[in-house]
Order: C-alpha cells, then structure tokens, then sequence
C-alpha cells in the first residue's frame, strides 16, 4: 500500500500544510517498537512547538474505532510524552485516560520513543523558520529512514493537553520568558527537556523561572 502526500502551502486562514512530496511504502511506517500498542494502521508522532522551542508532545495510536487510523476524533488513541527522555505517560481515548491499548490489552506507558532528539530538532527547526509561532509539528517513523515530517499544522487540536495530563499556557509563559536567553535550536531543545520533564524537578525549574 502506498500513500502521497503533496505540497501545498498555505493561504491565509488555513490550518493545515503539507510538506511531505515522497511516496512512502506504507509498510516501512509499521515500526516494530509501536507492534504492542497499534492496531493495524501507522502511529505518528505530534509534537507542539511555539517560538521555536517544543512545549509538548504526544503519541498518536489507530485502533478499532478509528478504523487503523491515527485519529483521536475518530476514536484513536492519544499518549503523552516526557519530552526530556521521550517515554510514554498515559493514554487517553475520547476523553477518558487508559493504561492499555483498546485492541491489543499491552500497556502504553514507558515506552520509548525511537529517535526523539532527531524528532525534537526537526520540530523545532520547522517552528524556528515558519511564519506561525504556535503549530504542531507531525512525525512518523519508518524503519529504514528514521523519523520522517507528515504535515505541519497550524491549528493543532489541544487534546494533547489532557494526554498529558497538564495545560499549555504555563508552559507557553515559561517559553516567553527564557526566550531572550536561549540563541539557538539547542539551547531551545535543552531548555524544553529541562522545563517540562515530568519529573518533581521540572516544577522547580518553572518556579525559579518566575523568581
């Protein structure tokens, strides 16, 4: 099975452009780390990027609702992610939070994202050059080739808030306020994985952000 995705870039008020111009072998996308926890079709990656700097991140999951599709309107499976190590937090589907795939019963939590700094810094390079400040930047992975862009879209849904258990406006103000401080992609990506680790520490980084 073979997909397409065209370029198409955007006009004013639309939410949505293609960067993706390759025909992708659909089989190569089915990466064997995502075997456990998808059902039948391709799991992507969505990462949230404001100013440059990836403020959150998520695991987008088919399953029998969402007929093999990554879609959580449609009933797929979304997973937050530490975006300091790239493992899975807990899953959420239509809005109530899940410890197990729907279809194949395995856990989603502490699974490990193959390639996260490579995804960090393809997100945030995306979001250092675009016009937008806010977008959502999605990823998929392919065996052979490693991470590859899907799209960029300029009006991400914000149910990967709830995915990972925690609103975006404090992390937007952290972003603010370090911005000035932080010269390049690295440092952006550094401070992200600082600030917003799910770890105790991370709330105490937040606070001295605002001392």
């Amino acid at each position: 099975m073979l997909t397409r995705r065209s370029q198409a870039l955007p006009e004013t008020g639309d939410s949505l452009f293609l960067l993706v111009t390759k025909i992708l072998p659909m089989v190569n996308l089915i990466v064997p780390v995502f075997d456990e926890i998808a059902y039948q079709g391709v799991p992507d990656i969505r990462v949230i990027v404001y100013r440059g700097v990836p403020a959150m991140a998520m695991l987008r999951l088919p399953t029998r609702a969402s007929d093999g599709k990554a879609n959580l309107h449609r009933g797929g499976v979304g997973v937050g992610i530490d975006l300091s190590t790239g493992t899975t937090l807990a899953g959420i589907q239509k809005n109530h939070y899940i410890e197990k795939h729907p279809e194949t019963g395995h856990s989603l939590r502490d699974r490990q994202i193959p390639h996260w700094q490579t995804i960090l810094n393809m997100a945030a390079k995306l979001g250092d050059k675009t016009e937008f400040g806010y977008l959502g930047v999605d990823i998929v992975l392919d065996q052979q080739k490693g991470s590859l862009l899907l799209e960029i879209n300029a009006r991400p849904g914000l149910a990967i808030q709830i995915a990972n258990q925690q609103g975006l406006i404090g992390r937007l103000k952290a972003i603010d306020h370090a911005l000035p401080k932080l010269s390049g992609i690295p440092e952006k990506i550094a401070f992200a994985q600082e600030a917003f680790a799910v770890e105790a520490s991370s709330i105490n980084v937040l606070s001295d952000l605002y001392k």
